[in-house]
């Protein structure tokens, strides 16, 4: 997709202890450390304040993905990065730990989701809304008015926290405008083993003007869930018109 590519490397500890020696006009090869030991014990004592901390094991190569440079030059910068959360895939995905269970989370914007005519001008159009709390402006989709209804993306469970109850949920708008929402909305999730999780919304009861979520399914990750979740949600059987979603994406999140 053209994003590009940061990587994360150890935080280390800069060791001030050690004095500049033969200085210079000219750069010069970096002599060794007059106290090898000493940086050693601080490198031992990064390794066990991240072993203490628990970072998930995964989380480097999910920020591999990363829009823009993660700083991880100290434990707590690289922490307050992770607990705030991170754009990545050109803002398609967002990437964060949750400082309360310290468990992966993602949200997969309208962008990285597959529309039905969401490119046909007719039916939907692209606009962006400002984050909460943030600077960042991410694209959300507006459903001008369609009677075929068809929302899906997979996820690798594999970046997910291993043995975690998540949630699944589609984060959406409703107008004050909006029309044709009489009939259930169809969602589900199915499972790398196929298992599939199903149920019914009506949309016209929902709040307005806010965004709210819409539960999907609960699944809990495993050594053996291996694969791909698919996450749908279609109403295209009764064939009426409709209007006034707005689709911000899906959301999943550990279960506290």
């Amino acid at each position: 997709m053209g994003a590009s590519q940061s990587q994360v490397s150890e935080p280390t500890v800069a060791n001030n202890n050690v004095k500049p020696q033969n200085l210079v006009n000219h750069a010069q090869p970096m002599e060794k450390p007059a106290h090898p030991e000493l940086v050693n014990t601080q490198a031992k004592a990064m390794e066990k304040t991240e072993a203490i901390i628990q970072l998930p094991q995964n989380y480097k190569a999910i920020l591999k993905d990363a829009d823009s440079p993660v700083e991880s030059s100290s434990m707590d910068k690289l922490l307050s990065q992770l607990h705030a959360g991170v754009y990545l895939n050109q803002k398609r995905k967002k990437y964060w730990v949750d400082k309360k269970s310290n468990k992966n989370c993602f949200m997969l914007f309208a962008r990285d989701l597959s529309i039905t005519w969401a490119e046909d001008h007719r039916y939907w159009h692209w606009t962006n809304q400002k984050e909460i709390n943030s600077d960042v402006f991410i694209d959300v989709a507006e459903l001008l008015q369609v009677c075929w209804l068809e929302i899906h993306v997979k996820f690798d469970v594999a970046k997910l926290s291993p043995g975690t109850l998540y949630r699944v949920v589609f984060v959406f708008m409703l107008r004050d405008e909006a029309f044709g929402w009489e009939f259930p909305v169809n969602f589900r999730l199915t499972l790398p083993n196929r298992f599939k999780v199903e149920h019914k919304e009506i949309l016209m009861t929902k709040p307005k003007g806010v965004w709210i979520e819409i539960p999907v399914g609960e699944f809990t990750t495993s050594s053996e869930s291996v694969g791909e979740i698919d996450i749908y949600c279609h109403e295209y059987d009764i064939g009426n018109w409709k209007s006034g979603l707005i689709v911000k994406g899906v959301s999943i999140l550990p279960k506290h």
